[in-house]
């Protein structure tokens, strides 16, 4: 019997969620068979057999979140099975048991422990992680099923019965001698200092925002961020991009975006300032980390929660590429179907919310990178040109920066790079 675990599918993954089971208790697995669908911190990923045999039990249901290492199912590959703590030759005696002996009625636990030890007779109950977890939260008395597994192991299927008799209406306490106290009307009546006025629903959180709302919250605790804003004229930004699609759409290739133009100057940028594309270690270490290659995260709101892909090399690619790139991640990621690979390496991350009508925000460090963009809308304003106003095109985006291994100068003239690339534009595409 081999113990399918958790595992470990993302370099950040501390948990992960059961999003479908492809393979049903008795069904026969190959080695590369899908078997299971893992909802991870970052996307949902495909998890094949790397063992064959037939699955015997799923341990932990669709939905349900477990820590790396946490069995979730149980592989039959058809070898015998050896109890914890028994030797080979106790094993082999096992099946010539006295008949008296497993004939004897189960003594209930003098200990009245859930988990199946039974420590007043010197025997232990062997069961699934599963059954054990289930019979903790229910108060289950397991020296009363006999097993079915291999090994007389407990399963999930022998606790039917008991578990139905636990939570039918009616059941006795869980708590030996507990005594039920009768409400008095006067205390079942809320006071109305005690409703809830807001007529709030509890609405579950998603196992990936959950995973979200952790991880940020982390970020925000234990990074200490300062915010730099800056404004450009994007003017010459906008005719570029205007001029440049309409060539391209007669070429019959793709349309930019100013998305795109900004991933190409942030990168251009970083290449020019090193120190802003690092890492922080830890408290412990004496040193940081500068990384020679720019690779830069784009976050993306998709139905599924905040993913943030990785544009390897940006610095590398032209703005077309880094186009056809950024929009191939979108679609990766509404259609759950990024892999780890795309979502990790990250040194930079850039996040836009321009096209909400957003003029200006900031954001939480994506770790463990250095700093992140948070870029508005570009939009029409008037502003001083010689001695005329004229309306032109404008655009604020704010540099969210690790102060422990930047400084303030150094993030202010990181800003003044990427502003006179985005005021003149040629030299982002050049």
């Amino acid at each position: 019997m081999i113990e399918i675990t958790m595992p470990r599918l993302s370099d950040t993954m501390e948990e992960g969620a059961i999003a479908i089971w492809h393979k049903q208790p008795g069904d026969r697995v190959e080695v590369g068979d899908l078997l299971v669908e893992i909802e991870t911190d970052k996307a949902t990923m495909e998890y094949e057999a790397y063992e064959a045999g037939t699955l015997s039990e799923h341990l932990v249901a669709e939905g349900k979140l477990v820590s790396i290492g946490e069995p979730i199912a149980l592989l039959d590959d058809g070898k015998p099975s050896v109890m914890p703590g028994a030797t080979p030759a106790a094993a082999a005696d096992a099946p010539a048991a006295t008949p008296a002996a497993e004939a004897a009625p189960a003594v209930p636990p003098t200990d009245g422990n859930a988990d199946g030890n039974a420590a007043g007779r010197g025997e232990r109950l062997f069961a699934s992680p599963l059954v054990r977890k289930l019979a903790r939260e229910n108060h289950l008395d397991l020296s009363q099923v006999r097993g079915t597994g291999p090994g007389g192991r407990i399963i999930r299927s022998d606790t039917d019965a008991l578990l139905a008799q636990a939570t039918a209406p009616g059941a006795d306490s869980a708590v030996p001698n507990a005594t039920v106290v009768a409400p008095s009307a006067a205390a079942a009546a809320p006071s109305p200092d005690t409703l809830d006025k807001r007529a709030s629903e509890a609405i579950p959180l998603s196992n990936m925002r959950r995973i979200i709302a952790r991880r940020l919250g982390e970020s925000a605790r234990t990074i200490p961020h300062f915010f730099v804003t800056a404004a450009a004229d994007a003017e010459n930004l906008v005719q570029l991009r205007t001029e440049l699609n309409a060539q391209l759409v007669q070429a019959g290739r793709p349309k930019v975006s100013i998305n795109d133009l900004l991933i190409r100057a942030s990168a251009l940028a970083l290449r020019e300032h090193p120190e802003v594309n690092a890492s922080y270690i830890d408290d412990a270490s004496v040193e940081m980390l500068v990384h020679h290659r720019v690779n830069i995260g784009v976050a993306v709101a998709s139905g599924n929660g905040l993913v943030v892909p990785v544009i390897e090399d940006a610095d590398q690619k032209t703005v077309s590429q880094l186009g056809t790139e950024a929009k191939q991640l979108v679609s990766l990621a509404n259609a759950k179907k990024l892999t780890a690979g795309q979502m990790s390496g990250g040194t930079f991350t850039i996040s836009n919310l321009g096209m909400f009508g957003v003029e200006q925000f900031t954001a939480i460090i994506n770790p463990p990178e250095g700093a992140i963009l948070a870029v508005g809308g570009t939009a029409c304003e008037a502003v001083v040109v010689g001695d005329e106003i004229v309306a032109r095109h404008r655009m604020r985006y704010t540099l969210s920066a690790d102060h422990r291994i930047i400084d303030g100068a150094v993030a202010a003239q990181f800003l003044q790079t990427l502003t006179r690339l985005i005021e003149n534009p040629w030299t982002i595409i050049a």
